[in-house]
């Protein structure tokens, strides 16, 4: 079950995050009158939730900055309200995946009756962000409606993540700074993607080394990569918990059918490599497929 978890984050991640890489989709904020790229990437985040506070947005969100929320919500609310965004959102997101690939339509037949059993199925209890976008998945155009149940599916998996992180005692900071330096995520450009000051990530950094998961020089030990290796592993497992609803040969074949559609989006390079998310290139059969322990997996959700 872990190995599919791996493999459904890994077809699944690239259709979403269309909404963060495509240009158009970049635009949703200025467009709407929103100041910048991340005070719309906060409203059209948190939207399925409403008019969330920022402390309340923080939390869900987990591993950025609470001044860098703060500075986007709840002033956006005044500008824009979440349903408008959502609307916006859902439309641009669509556009740029049929741009991508014109064919998706036709596909969507065999995409969306399994995916929407994985989504109607799926615990939703401690998962604010999948329950809030299972709510938006009945979209009338059928490829809006794949970008949001593969939302929702990615944000099961995020906020099982996030348990996993709170478990292990990793607060926001310390999880991008120890995620930087297992090389999951760009070191160079996360810790100011995030909001975190040089001073908190300094301060993140050593209760890391005094906890030895990083080495004096900021670099993963040993311990600190098993750390990680544990924390994937968790992951795969509370996400897999969505895999229940479909038996195991439905699994593979939707896996196969969103593999030839990821690897189209992957193809027209809108999403760059490294990124935030720690999506690797999908150069390997998936986890699944080849019968070997997953690789790279889920770094904290969302670029």
């Amino acid at each position: 079950m872990e190995l599919h978890a791996r493999s459904l984050w890994l077809v699944t991640e690239p259709l979403h995050a269309v909404c963060y890489f495509d240009e158009k989709c970049r635009a949703l904020g200025k467009d709407l009158g929103l100041k910048g790229f991340w005070m719309g990437y906060f409203a059209s985040r948190t939207a399925p939730l409403g008019a969330v506070e920022p402390a309340a947005a923080t939390a869900v969100l987990g591993v950025f900055a609470p001044g860098m929320v703060a500075r986007a919500l709840p002033a956006a609310w005044s500008v824009a309200g979440p349903a408008h965004i959502l609307e916006e959102r859902g439309s641009r997101a669509a556009e740029a995946l049929r741009r991508i690939d014109p064919d998706l339509e036709h596909r969507t037949t065999d995409l969306l009756p399994p995916l929407q059993a994985l989504v109607d199925e799926a615990p939703a209890t401690a998962r604010p962000l999948f329950a809030a976008n299972r709510a938006l998945c009945d979209h009338a155009d059928p490829v809006e409606r794949l970008w949001q149940l593969v939302t929702a599916l990615r944000e099961f998996r995020g906020d099982a993540h996030l348990a996993v992180l709170a478990d292990e005692g990793l607060d926001g900071c310390e999880a991008l700074v120890l995620a930087a330096a297992s090389g999951r995520v760009p070191k160079d450009t996360i810790q100011q993607d995030r909001g975190w000051s040089e001073e908190e990530w300094a301060a993140a950094t050593d209760r890391l080394c005094s906890r030895g998961l990083v080495d004096a020089d900021g670099h993963a030990t040993e311990h600190g990569l098993q750390e990680r290796e544990r924390i994937e592993n968790a992951t795969d497992r509370l996400a897999g918990r969505m895999l229940h609803a479909l038996p195991e040969a439905e699994t593979e074949a939707l896996l196969h059918a969103l593999d030839a559609a990821v690897r189209r989006v992957l193809a027209a390079d809108v999403l760059p490599f490294p990124n935030p998310i720690g999506l690797p290139h999908l150069d390997e059969p998936l986890p699944h497929a080849a019968g070997r322990p997953p690789g790279p997996g889920a770094a904290p959700p969302a670029p």
